[in-house]
């Protein structure tokens, strides 16, 4: 046996022979309609006697045009009943039928039973497991050949080098390649092509490159394989270097050369736009202008390059428009998410049928557009043309119904796809990520590797991502193992992702560990390390490593500036974040978002400058965005002015009447001022407008689980220990001068969930380890306060996350320095 596997079901010739006429009696009907060789119909054979070599070559010919190959089946049945010893030529023919039919396991089995094989027959092995995508099959039979001293054909080295390009195996055809030179057959065109073409899919341009210069024989195909080579490869200048030298060479363009460099041209490099127009000014000289091909890649250029306009004029003036050219122009008008629309209704009013690409460029344009009931008409479509299995389209699919958090129909979405490929997984965990199920995320992350699936690096940042917003360092440390494991770990992407990871999770000591490691930072590395430190509360260390950044020639961007603003708000950094906010309007040329406009009202109004900040509200583009008086409202109780923070409140709830916090945050405020009647007339607002506020929740990682905490929670199965070590930590607090209030029952008035998750910690991990808690909400002031004591008494440090920045606590300090 040539190949070791087991067919399934296969019939042997005695099977063939010894079958009941009853069995193949369809077969046979079918097969009488088909011996028509041409020139004249030839009867079916009857069993008894044997028929020529010639008439059974025409036969099995007629099976093969055909492609099927129940009579070709009988007709070797009908030979072996009858004692008829086929010719090598005739046996070829037989083996060619089989693959022609997609019969190989058949064909196989003949092979193995040839009592004589030549070149023809390995050649018709390779050729047709290539043919039917067996590469590795193929890769065996060639093995094979090998050994048996058979001298292949250049066709058959052609297919095997087909068969090295799409799999990738450059050793493979390098060896072949070399095989081409010893044996003399001789590097023309026909060999050239293909070389080219697999060392471009292989990565090795510059060996292709050789290949081409050395070949005596060069035909307009090895000018389009090089020119492909070098678009693929993204080397621009080469590309237009063997552009010119093939117009200089007196090479006629063809359509696929230009559509090729048109396509290039999309990439938007140096002088793009220049070459494509001069490209189709070359296309209308040479009358190719109005060609499938090139109309195509010239409305796909100038859409993508942002030329929406040629692109349309180009798209009126081709006659016989196809779904191709369609899809090009709703491509191209994707980021105009009604205009894709429009197109699409046209193209149904005109009769033509969608594809799979004009599906998923629908979906994706519907996302753009935030339409979703437009998005769950295409998907109806998509199910009445039978399009719901492709891979592709389930991607964005997932992606639709994540962007409006229904999980449940993207789930749905998920499964009923064919092929669960990286991409269609990565989608799904994504969704999650951005519904804030970070623990799906996560789950679906393992699933995904114990598929046996490798992620690619934008699959490992969202899910590094996940582990940094649970603060789930353990889990973010196993990620990191695996992709050092798996080689993958030194990914500029890779490596800005474990530095936010860790500092998110509030280990800024390992993601700094990992930006003095990386081999060059890059401006997304940089910025993730300023954000993290300013979160951190390290003030002045921001402010010098954006100023190391700005020395090694990295230009900031807008979250480096960011950062920066925020690092200097939570230091108290008033005239420095003043001037770093006038530096990036000014020197760098950035707009100001929301973000740092918030920043900015945050940093004034810490400051207690609440005039200032509302001046500044009112003077910018966000005076209608929540988080800008949210950030005022803040500050206002910071500094107990319930004055303006009433006017706040009152604007803030105008612009936000269902958001919890605005009510939460003034109904703090008059109760810290001693205000009861004015607190409860909020809280009696709350309850008629069906306000709920968001419980507080904290979490902490302790071994390979995340534990959560409500307040006063104790459904922890070791609740009853935990409340022992809250007890037994307040009394040794109370020794150091902390003062709280008791109800009869003899508990605190606020076992709040950071003070619950910080004594579970206490009790399940080892003397000296750090407490990571994480929480929802804003840390209240008592909690603070009872955290500082804490990591003095019981010599711990403490490492509290809330949705504005970190508190690390040692030894009785913040890091805040109170100023929070």
């Amino acid at each position: 046996m040539l190949l070791q596997r087991k067919p399934a079901k296969i019939p042997s010739l005695s099977d063939i022979i010894n079958v009941s006429s009853g069995a193949l009696t369809p077969s046979i009907n079918k097969a009488s309609s088909l011996f028509n060789t041409g020139d004249k119909t030839i009867p079916p054979p009857e069993l008894g006697n044997s028929l020529d070599d010639a008439t059974y070559t025409k036969l099995i010919l007629s099976s093969t045009q055909s492609g099927c190959s129940a009579h070709g089946k009988l007709v070797q049945s009908h030979m072996v009943k009858t004692g008829f010893n086929p010719t090598l030529f005739l046996h070829n023919t037989l083996l060619n039928m089989y693959f022609k039919c997609n019969e190989s396991d058949l064909a196989l089995q003949l092979f193995d039973e040839m009592p004589e094989r030549n070149v023809v027959s390995w050649n018709s092995l390779i050729s047709g497991y290539t043919q039917l995508g067996q590469y590795i099959f193929a890769k065996e039979a060639f093995i094979k050949a090998r050994t048996t001293d058979v001298n292949l054909s250049k066709h058959t080295l052609a297919s095997l080098l087909s068969i090295c390009a799409q799999t990738g195996d450059l050793e493979l055809g390098k060896v072949i390649h070399s095989l081409i030179i010893v044996t003399g057959v001789g590097i023309d065109a026909f060999l050239t092509n293909p070389l080219i073409a697999m060392y471009s899919k292989c990565g090795r341009i510059d060996q292709a490159r050789i290949t081409f210069n050395k070949c005596n024989q060069l035909d307009d195909v090895s000018w389009n394989s090089m020119i492909s080579g070098y678009a693929k490869s993204n080397l621009h200048n080469e590309m237009l270097q063997i552009l010119v030298k093939m117009h200089q060479c007196e090479v006629r363009f063809s359509s696929y050369v230009l559509g090729s460099v048109l396509k290039a041209c999309c990439s938007n490099f140096n002088h793009s736009l220049i070459w494509g127009k001069l490209l189709h000014s070359c296309s209308i000289k040479l009358g190719w202008d109005l060609d499938v091909v090139v109309g195509t890649a010239l409305l796909d250029m100038y859409s993508k390059i942002g030329e929406l306009n040629d692109a349309i004029s180009i798209f009126n003036l081709l006659p016989n428009k196809n779904v191709v050219m369609c899809n090009a122009m709703i491509s191209g008008m994707l980021k105009f998410g009604n205009k894709s629309l429009n197109l699409f209704l046209e193209m149904q009013r005109n009769g033509f049928r969608p594809s799979e690409f004009t599906f998923s460029t629908m979906i994706k344009a519907c996302i753009i557009s935030e339409d979703f009931e437009f998005g769950k008409q295409i998907h109806a479509l998509i199910c009445k043309n039978n399009f719901e299995k492709d891979k592709y389209i389930g991607s964005v699919l997932v992606e639709f119904y994540s962007k409006w958090s229904s999980m449940e129909d993207a789930l749905l979405c998920f499964k009923s796809t064919n092929k669960q490929d990286i991409v269609t997984w990565t989608s799904m965990i994504v969704g999650h990520a951005q519904n804030g199920e970070f623990e799906k995320s996560l789950i679906l992350f393992c699933k995904l590797l114990s598929f046996g699936l490798k992620p690619d690096e934008y699959t490992i940042s969202n899910v590094l991502s996940c582990c940094g917003n649970l603060g789930s360092v353990r889990c973010g440390e196993g990620i990191q193992c695996y992709l050092v494991k798996g080689g993958i770990g030194d990914s500029g992407v890779v490596l800005n992702a474990l530095i936010h990871m860790y500092g998110e999770s509030g280990d800024i000591e390992s993601a700094n560990r990992v930006f003095e490691v990386a081999d060059k930072c890059d401006v997304v590395a940089w910025s993730s390390m300023i954000c993290s430190s300013a979160h951190h509360g390290s003030a002045k260390e921001t402010l010098r490593v954006f100023e190391m950044m700005i020395e090694s020639g990295i230009v900031p961007n807008d979250v480096a500036f960011l950062g920066v603003l925020t690092a200097c708000s939570h230091g108290g950094l008033v005239e420095e974040g003043l001037r770093y906010y006038e530096t990036m309007k000014g020197e760098y040329g950035i707009s100001p978002t929301e973000k740092h406009c918030a920043c900015m009202v945050d940093l004034l109004g810490r400051a207690g400058r609440l005039s200032e900040a509302k001046t500044f509200i009112m003077n910018s583009n966000f005076k209608n965005t929540p988080v800008m008086w949210r950030a005022l409202l803040s500050s206002c109780r910071i500094h107990k002015n319930t004055e303006v923070g009433k006017q706040v409140a009152e604007t803030l709830i105008e612009l936000e009447p269902e958001s919890s916090s605005s009510y939460v945050l003034l109904y703090n405020i008059y109760t810290d001022a001693g205000m009861e009647s004015a607190a409860i007339k909020i809280r009696d607002l709350m309850s008629t407008r069906r306000i709920k506020k968001e419980p507080g929740l904290s979490w902490i990682e302790v071994g390979n689980r995340v534990s959560s905490f409500l307040v006063g929670d104790k459904s922890h199965p070791q609740s009853e220990s935990i409340y022992v070590k809250l007890n037994d930590v307040f009394e040794k607090i109370k020794k150091v001068g902390y003062r709280n209030e008791k109800k009869g029952n003899g508990f605190m008035v606020n076992p709040h969930s950071e003070k619950l998750a910080v004594c579970f910690g206490l009790i399940s991990l080892g003397r000296g380890a750090p407490l990571r808690v994480m929480k929802n909400l804003r840390v209240c002031e008592d909690c603070h306060v009872v955290m500082k004591l804490i990591s003095k008494v019981e010599k711990r440090e403490i490492v509290l996350r809330d949705p504005i920045r970190f508190h690390r606590f040692r030894d009785g300090i913040c890091s805040c320095g109170d100023y929070w």
